[in-house]
């Protein structure tokens, strides 16, 4: 009896989502790049953010904490949702690893969100950003949530996409990760 209940705990502890991403940097997979989405504050803790690649949910979390997503190299569209809809644009290298910051802004009913990208070059939250993600493992949701996930927002992304695409692109000026912004290996130890 002890031995199923052993076997059963084992199965549960390498399925869970937390154990897909290990705490600290870690490389994309070839052919890939990785964006880790960053709240290095505790503002606003009760409150979540879903973030969105393209017209794809890819998770949410609340809190200080960070996901870890790895996407296709080249031009990509990032966005989050709160009170407001804030996007980013990225050139990805394969291969590289990048940071954006989210931010927690006051609201009128909730706090909004901002996403800023860092390099290493911005000192103070980059040195934030990197001890969160070498003490806390990353946020991960299963395919199985995400999939409902997506098919459940699916009609919120394609009206929300279509606002970015017809007006808000033209009317704001986003924020880019550029491809010179990817965090050097040695920045990562």
């Amino acid at each position: 009896m002890k031995s199923i209940f052993f076997y059963l705990l084992t199965i549960l502890v390498l399925a869970s989502p937390s154990s897909v991403f290990a705490k600290g940097f870690e490389a994309p997979s070839k052919g890939k790049a990785v964006v880790y989405f960053t709240r290095v504050t505790q503002w606003g803790a009760a409150y979540s953010f879903e973030f969105f690649e393209q017209d794809q949910y890819i998770g949410m979390f609340k809190k200080k904490n960070y996901l870890r997503h790895e996407c296709e190299p080249g031009k990509q569209l990032f966005w989050a949702s709160s009170e407001n809809k804030e996007f980013i644009t990225a050139d990805l290298v394969e291969g590289e690893s990048y940071i954006v910051i989210v931010d927690v802004i006051m609201g009128g009913w909730k706090p909004r969100v901002g996403l800023n990208p860092i390099s290493v070059k911005d000192a103070e939250i980059f040195a934030r950003a990197k001890e969160l993600i070498e003490d806390e493992n990353p946020i991960a949701q299963t395919e199985e949530v995400l999939k409902k996930k997506n098919e459940k927002l699916s009609p919120f992304i394609t009206e929300k996409l279509m606002m970015y695409n017809n007006i808000w692109k033209d009317e704001h000026q986003y924020k880019h990760i550029s491809s010179n912004m990817a965090i050097p290996a040695d920045a990562m130890k």
